[in-house]
């Protein structure tokens, strides 16, 4: 009997807390999704990671790479930002080097993250013209 009133009470206390600190919200800045299938798609995944840990001002910036393998092609490795589209290359089936084309997604990322955060902070960009 005293486990269940101890299970009983974290159980209320858990569904009390939340109450308490509704006030703050928690910010997730900087989201990189993973949605590769090959292990081509996971290296470069991964070199792009190392590269995107030092890229500063990622607050509301969510980037997701998504892997489609093609038969008897290779596989085309799509980057969105902010589900739009910013990169797309394709690999072949051979082991092709990974380096220069994530760097290459790298700054097409960092020129388009510029972009939207211009086009969003900036008065003179309004897009009704007020």
């Amino acid at each position: 009997m005293p486990k269940y009133k101890c299970l009983w009470g974290v159980i209320f206390t858990l569904l009390f807390t939340p109450l308490c600190h509704a006030t703050s919200e928690v910010e997730i800045g900087g989201l990189l999704l993973d949605n590769t299938k090959s292990r081509l798609g996971h290296d470069f995944y991964f070199k792009f990671s190392q590269l995107w840990h030092d890229i500063p001002n990622k607050q509301g910036i969510n980037a997701q790479i998504i892997e489609q393998i093609v038969p008897r092609a290779g596989t085309k490795l799509s980057l969105l930002l902010n589900g739009r589209i910013i990169y797309v290359t394709h690999f072949g089936r051979r082991q092709s080097p990974v380096k220069e084309k994530v760097e290459q997604a790298i700054f097409i990322l960092i020129d388009a993250m510029s972009q939207t955060q211009y086009s969003q902070n900036s008065v003179d960009m309004v897009g009704n013209g007020w």
